[in-house]
This record gives structure tokens, sequence and C-alpha cells, in this order.
């Protein structure tokens, strides 16, 4: 029989791999606490120290590509780290103000316009666009990934 923490500690790491996808909620953070409430309920007996550890850190990679990836990409697209910087405050704010599509859009059309701006040039502006567009859909697929790898590790750890 499945126990209540093993259930509750399932949900959260499912809902961590949906929260991934989902905006505004803290998929990789549910999958902490997942994780370390159910060790808590074992009385810190499961899953075992390094297993936590290694669970726990994939979880924070899976935050912070969140954070990182989508600047990143404007930078590898040819942005300068200005342009960078005012893409990743932008990309938070829009993603409260209007959602998640029109967050991808503003914040690629902003990049756009700041290195048109700056360089006079449309296919440089139109580059370091489409590398922030591919930049955002790749972090949600690496927070996916990560995320779900954080589920199998603590199944395979506990079960």
């Amino acid at each position: 029989m499945v126990d209540l923490a093993f259930a509750v500690a399932v949900t959260l790491l499912i809902a961590g791999i949906v929260g991934s996808v989902v905006p505004m909620i803290p998929g990789p953070l549910l999958s902490i606490l997942g994780i370390v409430g159910y060790w808590w309920s074992t009385g810190y007996a499961e899953p075992g120290t390094v297993v936590l550890v290694g669970l726990i850190l994939v979880a924070l990679l899976a935050f912070v590509v969140e954070f990182v990836a989508s600047a990143l990409s404007a930078r590898a697209g040819g942005a300068s780290w200005r342009v960078t910087g005012i893409a990743g405050v932008a990309g938070i704010a829009l993603l409260f103000l209007t959602g998640p599509l029109l967050m991808i859009v503003g914040v690629s059309l902003l990049v756009f316009l700041l290195e048109l701006r700056r360089h006079d040039d449309v296919s440089r502006g139109l580059k370091a666009a489409t590398y922030t567009t591919i930049g955002i859909f790749g972090s949600t697929v690496a927070q996916v990934l990560l995320t779900f790898l954080v589920l199998v590790g603590f199944v395979l750890a506990v079960v």
C-alpha cells in the first residue's frame, strides 16, 4: 500500500513538471517541497542524503534555467549585455502583466527593436530576437526534462 507521504510527494513532483510549463507556478520549487517533505516524513531516512542532495541540485538547476536561459540566448544571438539585462527584466514584468504568449512576443520584439536601434541592421536584430525566442522555448523544455528526471530519480530511490 502506498503511504500518504509518498502520494503527496509524487503529487508535488508531478505538479512540479506541470509548473515548468504553466506560468506563475514554481515547478522546480514544488519538486523540492515534495522531496524534502517526504524525507522529513520518513524521519530523514528516505531518500538517502546523497540522493536527496542530488535531486535538490537538479531541481535548483531547473529553477535557474528558467531565468537564465532566455537572457543568455539573447546574448548568444548577438545582443549586448545591456539589451540582455533589459530583456530579462522585461520578461519577468511581461509575464506578470500579459501572460506567457505575450511575454514571448514582447521580449522578442523588445530585443529586436533595441538591437535594431543599436546597430541599424534588421538582420542583426532579427537574429538576436530569434535566439531569444528559441531560448525561451528551450528553457521550458529543459525545465520539463529536469523536473521529470527529479520525479524518476525520486521514485527509483524510494520504491
